[in-house]
C-alpha cells in the first residue's frame, strides 16, 4: 500500500497564517483519505506544539517521516517555504514522485496499480 506525504508551508507571519496553512494541509489530507490512501500530514501531527522543541528536531522528524513515504504531495503556495523546498529536494534525491495536486496523485496511484 502506498503512503502519501503531504508537504506545504507551516510557518506564517502570525498564528492565523499558521492556522490557515494547517487547514490547507488538513483539507488535502482529507482528499487523500477519501481516495482510501494512507497519508502522513505533519501539519496536524504537531499542530499545537509550537515552541516546545528545537527547529532541528522538527526538521529531522519531518524528514524521517518523508523518507518512509512513497510519494510527496505538495500544497499550493509552497514557493516561499524553505521547509517545503527542502522536502521536494529530498524527495527528488530519493527518486520519489513529487506531485502538486490531487489529480496528479489519482493518476500516479492508477499507474502504480498496473
Amino acid at each position: 500500500m502506498k503512503v502519501v506525504y503531504i508537504a506545504g508551508p507551516y510557518r506564517g507571519e502570525n498564528a492565523w497564517e499558521v492556522e490557515k496553512n494547517i487547514r490547507r494541509a488538513e483539507n488535502m489530507a482529507m482528499q487523500v483519505a477519501e481516495l482510501g490512501v494512507p497519508f502522513i500530514c505533519p501539519h496536524t501531527n504537531s499542530r499545537f506544539f509550537d515552541g516546545t522543541l528545537t527547529e532541528e528536531y522538527w526538521h529531522n522528524m519531518t524528514m524521517e517521516l518523508l523518507r518512509r513515504c512513497d510519494v510527496v504531495l505538495v500544497l499550493p503556495f509552497y514557493e516561499d517555504s524553505a521547509g517545503t523546498i527542502g522536502k521536494i529536494k529530498e524527495a527528488h534525491y530519493m527518486r520519489r514522485p513529487v506531485l502538486y495536486n490531487i489529480g496528479q496523485l489519482k493518476d500516479w496511484l492508477w499507474e502504480a496499480e498496473e
